[in-house]
C-alpha cells in the first residue's frame, strides 16, 4: 500500500468511525452500521480493508441471542501520522502491538509530478 492509499484509508469517513468506535472495545459490523449510520455493505468493505492493512482485527466470535455467530472487531491502531514534508507525503501507523508500519515501503515518499507550466496571454 502506498502512502496515499494509507492516508485515504484512515481519513475515509466510515473507516475513521470504525477505528474510533472499536478503539476501546470490540464491536460487530451490525452495531457499527446501526450506531454510526454506515450502510452495512460499506461497513463490511471498510472492515475488510482495515483488516487487510492490519488496522483492525476480529478479536472474538460472539453468539447472538438467536444462536448466530458474529465477529467482533477491535482497532489495532494506536497512532496515525500523515506528514507532508518538503513536497513528499509520508504515512506512519503505530499499532497497539508496538509495531510501527511505514507505508510506502522503507519510508519512501510519493513523488508527484508537476503539471507543465502554461503561460496565459
Amino acid at each position: 500500500m502506498d502512502p496515499l492509499e494509507a492516508s485515504r484509508l484512515v481519513t475515509d469517513e466510515y473507516s475513521a468511525k470504525i477505528l474510533v468506535a472499536t478503539f476501546k472495545r470490540p464491536r460487530s459490523a451490525i452495531d457499527l452500521s446501526r450506531e454510526y449510520g454506515i450502510p452495512i455493505a460499506a461497513c463490511y468493505r471498510r472492515i475488510h480493508a482495515l483488516e487487510k492493512a492490519g488496522l483492525v482485527r476480529c478479536t472474538e466470535r460472539a453468539l447472538t441471542q438467536k444462536g448466530k455467530r458474529i465477529s467482533l472487531y477491535m482497532s489495532q491502531l494506536k497512532n496515525a501520522y500523515i506528514f507532508f514534508e518538503n513536497g513528499k507525503l509520508r504515512v506512519r501507523f503505530q499499532l497497539a502491538t508496538g509495531v510501527t508500519r511505514d507505508f510506502g515501503g522503507d519510508w519512501k515518499a510519493v513523488e508527484v509530478e508537476e503539471p507543465p507550466h502554461q503561460d496565459f496571454l
